[in-house]
């Protein structure tokens, strides 16, 4: 597949994959464990030995992640913590890590620890601070992990400027990617080593699916053979239908992401101008502080997450939650419908405000999801 194609079309044509064996334009699912040897007892098809890592379902789904980021190679896992875990686990004991605080709850609770277990040097830092993390980076480093735009704070980070921070500290780079897609940035273009995303989210898009992804700039890269090798070793494998369900989401990721990035901009925009409303948290927002950032690395849109404050308490934020009718009160992002929620309910420990809700805006008519708004917070 020519990687010069654009994601719209890389997408729709699933990166090429066919059904070979019925003609079918729909890939099929192979859901064999194990595969068969001749009498010689050579294999009928030498890339596929045995299903933990190896099966044609899977690299299909692998080869579209690919092809959108304009990767050397990409790999599939069960779920985007598992991807996260994978990159460190890469690293040795004693090793150092800068890490963008204020990300991923989730990521960084996980992170924390696991240094801790395995007596890495974690250093923290807001990388949307450049001389912050210039200063972080001067240092010499094994890794520099960067979430760009933020989860919830919707913090932007110069990718390329990172990427020239951590080359320089003798690091590799790894940007999570989960807010924008390969569609809206393309991390490894910027100078990132290595992408993250939970495709979970906007990549499936349609909350039917847990996975996570991988992929590389230079598949020589020392840190991405030891990657591929706990996968195969530690079994952290997607199965075959997951991975089928993916790649038919991914079909109409570019044109899911054209309506959510349109619609979050119309309710970032009107929610701005709502008095009930102290702030909005939106990278498309001239009054944002990422917003020239994300202008500069971000196409077509300025993604689909964002947050706001509710003028107020606590109560009231939860009043405006529970009067939403169409955002729907659940966790995760990136869906086809939208979602809403209070943040600090789910992580009450780290700092979030209780008046922030957060909002994962789906495809449904603007006009409906301001009315909604609108009558939540009267």
């Amino acid at each position: 597949m020519n990687d010069r194609l654009e994601p719209a079309t890389i997408a729709a044509q699933a990166a090429g994959a066919q059904d070979v064996a019925t003609g079918g334009v729909v890939p099929g699912i192979s859901v064999a464990s194990t595969y068969l040897r001749g009498e010689d007892y050579g294999l009928l098809r030498p890339e596929n030995t045995y299903g933990r890592d190896q099966n044609d379902t899977v690299r299909q789904a692998e080869e579209v992640v690919r092809a959108l980021e304009g990767a050397a190679a990409s790999l599939l896992f069960p779920s985007g913590m598992a991807a996260v875990a994978a990159v460190f686990r890469a690293l040795p004991s004693g090793a150092r890590v800068v890490m963008q605080t204020g990300i991923y709850w989730g990521t960084l609770k996980w992170v924390r620890d696991y240094c801790v277990r395995r007596a890495i040097i974690l250093d923290e830092v807001e990388a949307s601070d450049a001389a912050a993390l210039a200063a972080a980076c001067r240092s010499s480093a094994d890794m520099v992990w960067i979430e760009t735009p933020s989860n919830p704070w919707l913090r932007c980070v110069d990718i390329t400027a990172a990427a020239g921070h951590a080359h320089k500290a003798g690091a590799v780079l790894v940007v999570d990617g989960t807010a924008a897609t390969p569609v809206l940035t393309r991390a490894l273009d910027l100078g990132a080593d290595v992408v993250m995303h939970s495709a979970t989210k906007a990549l499936n898009g349609h909350s039917d699916v847990l996975a996570g992804v991988l992929s590389c700039r230079d598949d020589a890269l020392p840190m991405w053979a030891e990657i591929a090798t706990d996968r195969h070793d530690a079994g952290a494998i997607i199965g075959p239908f997951e991975a089928w369900l993916l790649m038919r989401g991914m079909r109409t990721l570019p044109l899911r992401l054209e309506r959510m990035c349109a619609n979050a901009q119309a309710v970032a925009e009107w929610l701005d101008a709502h008095e009930g409303v102290e702030a909005v948290l939106y990278p498309g927002l001239p009054g944002h502080e990422g917003h020239e950032v994300a202008a500069r690395q971000m196409r077509g849109g300025y993604g689909y997450l964002l947050s706001f404050l509710v003028k107020g308490d606590r109560a009231r934020a939860l009043d405006v939650v529970g009067r939403l009718r169409l955002f729907h009160r659940a966790t995760s992002l990136g869906g086809v419908e939208s979602l809403v929620e209070h943040r600090h309910t789910i992580e009450p420990h780290t700092g979030i405000p209780e008046t922030l809700l957060r909002l994962s805006v789906g495809i449904e008519d603007a006009g409906d999801l301001i009315g909604d708004l609108a009558g939540a917070l009267g």
